[in-house]
Parts: structure tokens; sequence; C-alpha cells
């Protein structure tokens, strides 16, 4: 099998965290039935800010400067 190329990285990359993404709302809309479409989005944007390491580049550590 030949290696992927980092284009193809990229967009597995990009398709692990729209999975994700949708994931964490069905789990909102599972939790909050009531909740309307604007609050689970809400809800989603406020956990996508507030993971642990979100505010640094979501990882723990020390912040990178590569591409500052």
């Amino acid at each position: 099998m030949p290696e992927e190329s980092p284009g193809q990285r990229l967009r597995l990359a990009f398709e692990m965290y729209d999975f994700g993404v949708r994931m964490q709302r069905a789990r909102i809309r599972r939790t909050r039935p009531e909740a309307t479409e604007a609050e689970v989005e809400a809800a989603v944007q406020d956990w996508l800010l507030s993971r642990p390491g979100a505010p640094l580049g979501d990882a723990f550590g020390r912040p990178s400067t590569r591409f500052a």
C-alpha cells in the first residue's frame, strides 16, 4: 500500500475534525432534546472553544511558534 501524500493526510485530518464535530452535535442533541438548533450550535461552538488546550492550539505543552 503506497504512503499517503500530504494532501491526503490533510484531507483525512479535516474529515476526522468534521466527524468529531458531528459526534459532539449528536451528543448535545441526545442529552438536550429540548434545545433549539441555535442552542445546539452555540453549545458546539462553546465546546470547540473550551476543550482542554483549545485556546493554545488544541494541544498540551508549549505552543508552537513555527507558523507565527
